[in-house]
């Protein structure tokens, strides 16, 4: 009898287990990633290689279970975030996914602008239409639009940028139509949608999208790049560095193995992250040898709001020394001042 109560709380409790690894909590864990090489990802066609690599660093992020949610409690380099200050308000993880990989798009574009151009190579942009991010419940769009549509017409009229399209329709009353023809990954959708006042801003009509710019960069040499699911925008000065390494003889790397985040805007800007603790401890545990890191600048009112917060560089230095790792922490600010760093690296023996 006795072993039949036993089995029968061994039962429950596997079952209790099981039940509790898939339920999900309104939670995301963010972690220290993987580092890529990205002479994996980037290849610029006839460029040449290095002895040493660049990498790129990723946090892993994942909905928390009730396990995840109570072991990142006792680890410091595991962060736990509300469902909200992740995700847009009413996005789903679809239409998140799809911002996340259309980041990274914006930002490989913007690398490859940013190297050609210190490279003095050829390339030029084609716009490509009106990319949709998210569709918002109860409005038109819901029933016929999706999260990565391109809109590449509006009643006939074919558009040079999204505030070209905004301006259009801003002009229309509630309850007029519009014609839109849609790619969807290469079949074309026709509709006739009408308009609707947004719940929240009853004065301002549309369709209920969020929509960017989508534009194509054509560079000679061309440019492969391969980022397969990572998403967010926080590659593009590695992607940036990786690229102009390809096209010049020099060997930027001189042979060391450096990884690195941040933005980088077509001016060669380097824009703060998220998840640099993560990253330095990533990085670390993959053996790099330096970690570029934002020097980003805090606005006033951000540090009223937050005094004890920190640039991108300072957490990144605090990091690395409650770490206790050799790899040296390096402040940028450009493009231009990675460059600078790696120009005066001596070569390694």
């Amino acid at each position: 009898m006795k072993n039949k109560v036993w089995l029968w709380i061994l039962t429950v409790m596997v079952l209790v287990f099981a039940a509790a690894s898939f339920y999900t909590l309104p939670y995301y864990i963010q972690k220290p990633g993987s580092a890529f090489a990205l002479d994996d990802i980037v290849e610029v066609e006839e460029g040449t290689s290095s002895q040493g690599d660049f990498s790129l660093m990723t946090v892993s992020q994942v909905q928390a279970n009730i396990f995840a949610y109570l072991w990142a409690k006792f680890d410091e380099y595991q962060v736990v975030y509300p469902v909200d200050q992740i995700r847009n308000p009413h996005e789903s993880d679809e239409e998140y996914s799809v911002r996340q990989l259309h980041l990274m798009d914006s930002s490989a574009v913007q690398a490859i602008e940013v190297a050609f151009k210190e490279a003095e190579a050829d390339y030029s942009f084609t716009y490509r239409g009106i990319y949709i991010l998210n569709v918002f419940p109860a409005m038109p769009a819901e029933e016929v639009l999706r999260a990565g549509d391109r809109i590449t017409m509006i009643d006939g009229n074919a558009f040079e940028s999204s505030e070209e399209f905004i301006d259009y329709v801003k002009d229309k009353k509630e309850g007029e139509e519009v014609s839109i023809r849609v790619d969807r990954n290469g079949q074309i959708i026709e509709e006739t949608l009408p308009l609707k006042a947004f719940p929240e801003t009853p004065e301002q009509v549309g369709l209920g999208i969020s929509l960017v710019d989508d534009r194509k960069i054509e560079t000679d040499p061309d440019v492969h790049i391969n980022s397969e699911d990572i998403g967010g925008p926080s590659a593009g000065l590695m992607y940036s560095l990786e690229i102009y390494d390809q096209l010049i003889e020099e060997d930027l790397t001189k042979g060391y193995s450096i990884a690195g985040t941040g933005t980088i805007s077509s001016e060669g800007v380097v824009g703060r992250i998220g998840g640099i603790d993560q990253k330095v401890v990533a990085a670390d545990k993959q053996g790099m040898e330096y970690f570029l890191a934002p020097d980003d600048e805090i606005p006033d009112e951000i540090k009223e709001e937050n005094p004890d917060i920190l640039t991108n560089y300072e957490a990144a230095a605090k990091t690395a020394k409650e770490i206790e790792t050799s790899m040296e922490i390096i402040p940028v600010k450009t493009f231009e001042d990675a460059l600078n760093f790696l120009e005066e690296l001596e070569v390694k023996s």
